[in-house]
């Protein structure tokens, strides 16, 4: 079925009109049945337990978290998720759940110890492994030459995207130094790395469109003039920028599934059918929807970046449209996983409701799914004719992307509410299948999870302070010395 236009989902203040089936399936759960509502605060209260997920979550699950008014619920990107489970277990929860892939599990896990709460559980909702593609391809014998190729190449940095797992970290760390990053920190983790180690190589992955959208940001960077680079990072200039051209590397094998459907055709159709619409757009998507997103950028009419910076964009561009008195519908193409609606829905209504309050009425704002003709599939069964999907797997396509990410769905309420039900009904030990990996192999002397763990500790350092720590800056220049050395 070829559809003329996307499917989307216009926001009231009092409203949700959803166009096609796409965004029918998306708005189903944005109000959920009362009574799960209840039985699983209920559940929450009587465990002491708290959750963090990610965006991506099944839109039936984040519609329910989202009514429950039990405090120590999270919905975020990855890194604040961790943070919030610290935060959780500050507060004094009990247990910790977490709705999202495994390395998220194992990053939440690895920073509660880390912060001294190794006593909270941490469980999954699921006993079977819940994979995701782009941390799969950085456990790869690829990603290990890659890895091996840095190592040989003196002054070399590995900026490992967060979405990886522990081992992953672990491994990549022993060979070369390592520090996370997310979409959202991730320039400026390479600027300041540049600004900070003379020379020095950075080799960025596993995600392939991230790596390629970089190295375009940074060519389209060095032609820009001093005083607006300086504006973005005081130590660089065009000289500087266009050094770092060549030492920027990034893996070419890594792909998410999801981001992988925003190519050439997708951005087709935006451009011949939504000429006057807001551009949101995550740095993992493909390089014609990025090249787009980031013109509209420039323009005050786009973002590129992560999850939180699409919210923060839209939450944005409503807010000025009330301080102007707008009556408008504003039309924003959501260039990410679709499980996004359900925060974006939730911040956006409640800001038009208040303006609704205040006197204010015909603001909208509309967001635009664009999906791809072939992310749609025919069933009878489901009563709306169609269903986000082909007949392969839900939510994607036969291209191989997906509109919504098959892993994260594994989370789904009925795991979380049996879950929780477990949860001091049984013994601590029945349990252990629901944990996080553990990591217990050694490498380099170091368990997996210490060493891996690092990382992650440093982008922390990096994200307090503004510079790279003295630890991992004496661990590049001490590797390149040894190099230097053991070949003398």
């Amino acid at each position: 079925m070829v559809l003329p236009v996307f499917p989307s989902l216009r926001i009231t203040a009092d409203a949700l009109l959803p166009q096609g089936a796409f965004a029918e399936a998306q708005a189903a759960f944005l109000k959920p049945d009362p009574g799960l509502v209840v039985q699983l605060g209920d559940l929450f209260r009587a465990k002491n337990a708290g959750v963090v997920a990610h965006f991506y979550m099944d839109p039936e699950l984040q519609g329910v978290l989202s009514a429950c008014d039990w405090p120590h619920i999270h919905v975020s990107d990855s890194l604040a998720m961790a943070d919030r489970a610290i935060e959780m277990a500050e507060q004094g929860v009990s247990t910790i759940a977490v709705l999202g892939v495994d390395f998220m599990s194992e990053n939440v896990r690895a920073m509660l110890d880390a912060s001294g709460h190794a006593h909270i559980p941490v469980y999954r909702v699921a006993i079977d492994p819940i994979g995701c593609s782009l941390a799969e391809s950085a456990e790869a014998d690829a990603y290990g030459a890659y890895l091996m190729e840095a190592s040989a190449t003196p002054r070399s940095l590995h900026v490992v995207y967060i979405n990886t797992s522990l081992v992953t970290k672990a491994k990549a760390h022993a060979i070369v130094p390592t520090i996370t990053c997310t979409s959202s920190n991730v320039v400026r983790t390479v600027l300041q790395a540049a600004a900070q180690i003379p020379d020095v190589h950075i080799w960025f992955g596993p995600d392939t469109y991230m790596g390629e959208n970089l190295a375009q940001m940074f060519r389209s960077l060095a032609e820009m003039p001093d005083e607006q680079i300086r504006e973005l990072h005081s130590e660089h200039e065009q000289a500087t920028i266009r050094s770092l051209l060549p030492r920027f590397h990034y893996f070419e094998q890594g792909t998410c599934i999801v981001h992988h459907m925003f190519g050439r055709e997708v951005v087709d159709l935006v451009r011949a059918h939504y000429a006057d619409v807001l551009i949101t757009a995550h740095l993992e998507v493909p390089g014609e929807m990025f090249e787009l997103a980031l013109d509209a950028q420039r323009e005050g009419n786009g973002v590129v970046g992560s999850t939180s910076n699409i919210l923060a964009f839209i939450l944005g561009k409503v807010d000025q449209a009330i301080a102007r008195g707008d009556q408008a519908n504003l039309r924003f193409i959501l260039g990410t996983e679709a499980g996004m609606i359900t925060p974006i829905v939730r911040q956006v209504q409640t800001k038009l409701q208040d303006y609704a309050s205040e006197g204010g009425a015909g603001l909208s704002a509309e967001i635009v799914f664009p999906v791809a003709s072939d992310a749609i599939a025919q069933d009878a069964q489901s009563g709306l004719g169609v269903v986000p999907g082909v007949a392969g797997g839900e939510g994607c396509s036969t291209a191989g992307g997906c509109a919504t990410c098959p892993y994260m769905k594994m989370n789904s309420l009925q795991a979380l509410l049996g879950l929780l039900e477990r949860i001091d009904a049984e013994p601590r030990s029945s349990l252990v299948p629901f944990e996080p990996r553990k990591y217990v192999q050694e490498i380099g002397g170091r368990t997996a999870a210490d060493l891996g763990g690092e990382p992650i500790l440093h982008m922390r350092a990096f994200q307090r302070s503004g510079e790279l720590s003295d630890a991992l800056v004496g661990d590049v220049l001490g590797r390149a010395t040894n190099e230097v050395k053991s070949k003398a």
